[in-house]
């Protein structure tokens, strides 16, 4: 941690700057930069910069949860995820791609009678059937994949 103060004094941040930032970090203030040498005043008028006071910022703490006290979840509810079922999947060259058109058959690699893969945003999550419902397709989970599961997929 030794090396940050001095990565940060290479960086160009203000002395202020490089105080609070080792205060967060639980760090001593780093020693101040030498001030520069005074550059010599130019012979003709020298054009006025505008002087520009900066301070620096303190935000509030961050309040901590307690040990024992719950943070609601209920936001999650409302978020949307792509669901997907794979019916199966082939792989074929770009040439044969081009070559399909109405009435061609795609061999994919299951089964019939093998279960689908009910993918949420690309991630397999179960495993089911093909269902009619009200003339729609749908699909009747037969499986839902363990955590364990989840994790070994994602090898």
């Amino acid at each position: 941690m030794g090396d940050d103060s001095a990565l940060v004094a290479e960086e160009g941040l203000s002395a202020a700057e490089q105080e609070m930032l080792a205060a967060a970090l639980g760090q001593p203030a780093p020693a101040p930069a030498p001030a520069p040498a005074p550059a010599k005043a130019p012979a003709k008028a020298a054009v006025s910069k505008p002087q520009v006071n900066a301070t620096p910022v303190s935000f509030a703490p961050i309040a901590e949860v307690a040990s024992g006290q719950e943070t609601s979840i209920d936001f999650l509810f409302d978020l949307p995820v792509d669901v997907s079922v794979r019916l199966g999947e082939t792989r074929i060259l770009i040439r044969d791609l081009l070559q399909l058109g109405q009435g061609s058959v795609v061999e994919l690699d299951k089964l019939a009678g093998e279960p689908l893969e009910v993918v949420v945003n690309d991630k397999l999550m179960a495993r089911g059937e093909v269902v009619v419902v009200n003339e729609k397709f749908g699909v009747r989970l037969t499986e839902v994949v363990t955590p364990a599961e989840r994790v070994h997929n994602l090898k």
